[in-house]
């Protein structure tokens, strides 16, 4: 039996976000195409004889009850009916709160490195009816590559495709509250929403400009009327030659999408004068995760 083991925890970002309208249950019915980008956090699982212990070496990040692979690590046990416990400890690089849902990757890695620490006791499936138990990003998350999301993010279904976008990602210095961006947006009129079913032609295709005609994300016209920040970057974006840029998830951040990794290395730089959390990233290919750095386009590649 395996003692231990490292699993890559990519970030995603919405390439198209909309939202349909609010559900008996109380959260909102969404349509979303998701993409794993190869910006990663790194969570290593040992076991151990009893409980369940979560560390980091981000000061950013709780590790109790309210962290997300805590919370997958006690459903694994609950749902298995498993003896024994695991200490995981997170190393991390997605930024805390950034719409990229760095937690529910997190939460993903836990549920895949458990279940293959114990002996496989949950079919993928399983895996996934657990992760939605956890965060509605959860299931993609396991899933991981690229798929479009309904419901309330967790029916999901693999979009497969090899295409690989070149990206400059910026986090603002502050974090925005999903829950708030959600209660704001009711009170929202959308004059403009994405082409899901464009996108999904275009990473078929692997062509750029027709997923880039296709992108929105209707959560922008809360987040950007709350934080103008972010409107602002997302102009630079442009400005610095990205085909188009958006707002991934809630927010708060934005990625731009380059026809050529050459102009976005130049845009990379320009923005790392002005903020703290920038990252040149491209689409997540398994066991390519960059051990990414704030501010720095040199990233050791590999994995455990």
């Amino acid at each position: 039996m395996l003692k231990t083991v490292t699993i890559e925890a990519p970030a995603k970002i919405n390439l198209t976000l909309d939202v349909k309208g609010r559900r008996p249950d109380g959260y909102h019915e969404i349509e979303t195409v998701m993409h794993q980008i190869d910006l990663v956090d790194r969570v290593s699982l040992r076991v151990s004889s009893e409980g369940i212990k979560v560390t980091a070496d981000s000061p950013e990040l709780p590790c109790a009850e309210d962290n997300l692979a805590f919370r997958a690590a006690v459903e694994f046990f609950r749902q298995v009916g498993a003896t024994g416990g695991v200490e995981v400890f997170i190393h991390k690089r997605i930024p805390v709160g950034a719409g990229l849902a760095g937690g529910s990757s997190d939460a993903a890695a836990v549920i895949k490195g458990l279940n293959r620490l114990y002996g496989d006791r949950l079919t993928p499936d399983e895996m996934l009816g657990l992760g939605a138990k956890i965060g509605s990003d959860v299931p993609f998350c396991i899933l991981g590559g690229t798929a479009l999301a309904r419901g309330r993010g967790e029916i999901v279904t693999p979009l497969f495709t090899d295409m690989t976008l070149a990206l400059v990602l910026v986090k603002p210095d502050f974090a925005v509250s999903t829950k708030e961006v959600y209660e704001r947006f009711d009170k929202v009129q959308i004059f403009e929403r994405p082409d899901t079913d464009e996108v999904m032609r275009g990473l078929l295709c692997k062509d750029v400009e027709m997923i880039c005609r296709g992108m929105g994300n209707v959560l922008e016209a809360v987040t950007t009327a709350w934080f103008p920040e972010v409107a602002r970057i997302k102009q630079r974006m442009k400005g610095l030659g990205a085909i188009a840029a958006l707002m991934s998830g809630s927010g708060p951040s934005v990625f731009g999408v380059f026809q050529e990794e050459g102009e976005a290395r130049e845009a990379f730089g320009r923005f790392k004068l002005e903020y703290r959390e920038v990252y040149l990233t491209k689409s997540y290919r398994k066991g390519e995760g960059k051990d990414a750095g704030k501010q720095t386009d040199s990233c050791e590649t590999g994995h455990v």
